[in-house]
């Protein structure tokens, strides 16, 4: 998408994207009755201290429109990665910008910078209930439901495991 950058998250970032993150999970109901989530999804520093938190900012005015914190596995935020697997979580793009490309171009930054390091795959968990827009994103980037990697973080919470095989060098 023209106008839209996607770098590596700085400190002066983290406020739009705690901000950002939380409005996003309200707004797709992914905060009802949760405990505590949305106080890990505002910890924009933790996540940055150990995986890499991008943004995807409207270059004209600078805006930060979205986020996602790439992680590998054996590392805090890593859910589902094996060895050779890259993983993002928490990619979201902040409701008033959804819709312009943003999640896709974050997703696919989380992938090339998978390659860039050699990883064999890239796997992410969606919750069951989440909005049809997300999973069909994720279809279309060419993600494979992999039930054996399903799990429950809390009772009445279903993540479905999603991999994206990448192309061997």
């Amino acid at each position: 998408m023209s106008g839209l950058l996607v770098r590596l998250a700085d400190a002066a970032d983290f406020p739009a994207v705690a901000r950002l993150t939380v409005a996003a999970y309200e707004a797709d109901g992914q905060l009802k009755g949760e405990h505590g989530y949305g106080t890990v999804l505002a910890d924009v520093s933790t996540r940055a201290a150990s995986g890499e938190v991008l943004v995807a900012v409207d270059e004209a005015t600078g805006a930060v429109l979205g986020s996602v914190t790439f992680v590998l596995p054996g590392t805090p935020f890593a859910e589902l990665s094996g060895p050779g697997e890259a993983e993002f979580r928490m990619l979201a793009v902040d409701p008033a910008a959804q819709g312009r490309g943003v999640g896709a171009a974050l997703a696919q930054a989380c992938v090339r910078r998978a390659a860039e390091l050699g990883c064999t795959a890239v796997v992410i968990c969606v919750r069951a209930g989440m909005a049809v827009s997300a999973h069909r994103l994720y279809e279309r980037l060419g993600f494979v439901r992999m039930p054996e990697k399903d799990w429950s973080p809390l009772e009445g919470v279903a993540l479905l495991g999603l991999r994206l095989d990448l192309p061997r060098t």
